[in-house]
């Protein structure tokens, strides 16, 4: 079996605590960068199979709106934030304000790019950040790459990179709440995808043995 497939219950709450480390430093500087408070919440951690990976942002053939990065360093990876299109647009609505920008059809207004982007990057740089200081492993965010495509187009070079060691990909919930809009929810996921030589060292830091 893979190091991820022996991940257990606690292995997971650790990874969740990880997340909610690092969503609250996003939190912290998104609350900052909008000048209004902003929470964010890691609901659950999961361990899914290719197939439900899919799913969960309506199979292959959904158009999605996603930051990709690659993870740099001691134990190099790939990540993904992944949202909707419709959650996106929410996204963008509540930051810039502009409840005219759409995916609809492209091309898509410049701005509403450039914020998520650099939400994606605030995003991707402090759970990063939160998982190297509590492995004590080396890992450095790549500037993200912002994608608008199928599902499948968009997930395939991590997930097939990711097969070669196993099935499985970890998932995080994420939850956005802006408190000065209504307490509007968004919600979106991080996908974290460590290449296979990365497995050990991630894993046997948070107490997985190899069986």
């Amino acid at each position: 079996m893979s190091f991820i497939e022996n991940l257990t219950s606690y292995q997971l709450d650790i990874l969740k605590e990880i997340g909610n480390i690092g969503s609250g430093n996003a939190a912290t500087s998104l609350s900052k960068l909008l000048n209004r408070p902003i929470d964010m919440e890691v609901p659950s951690v999961r361990v899914l199979s290719f197939d439900e990976t899919m799913e969960i942002v309506g199979g292959p053939d959904e158009t999605i709106v996603s930051v990709f990065l690659r993870i740099q360093g001691d134990a190099p990876g790939s990540m993904f934030f992944v949202l909707s299109p419709g959650q996106a647009e929410q996204f963008v609505h509540q930051i810039t304000g502009n409840t005219d920008f759409s995916f609809a059809s492209p091309p898509f207004e410049e701005m509403g790019l450039s914020v998520l982007h650099e939400v994606g990057n605030i995003l991707a740089g402090t759970y990063l950040s939160a998982l190297s200081d509590f492995t004590k492993i080396n890992m450095q965010p790549s500037v993200p790459a912002l994608n608008i495509d199928m599902a499948g187009a968009i997930l395939s070079q991590g997930l097939m990179e990711l097969s070669r060691e196993s099935d499985y990909a970890i998932i995080i919930d994420t939850t956005f709440n802006d408190n000065d809009k209504n307490n509007a929810q968004i919600q979106g996921h991080f996908f974290l995808l460590p290449d296979p030589e990365s497995f050990e060292k991630i894993f046997v830091s948070l107490g997985v043995q190899d069986q």
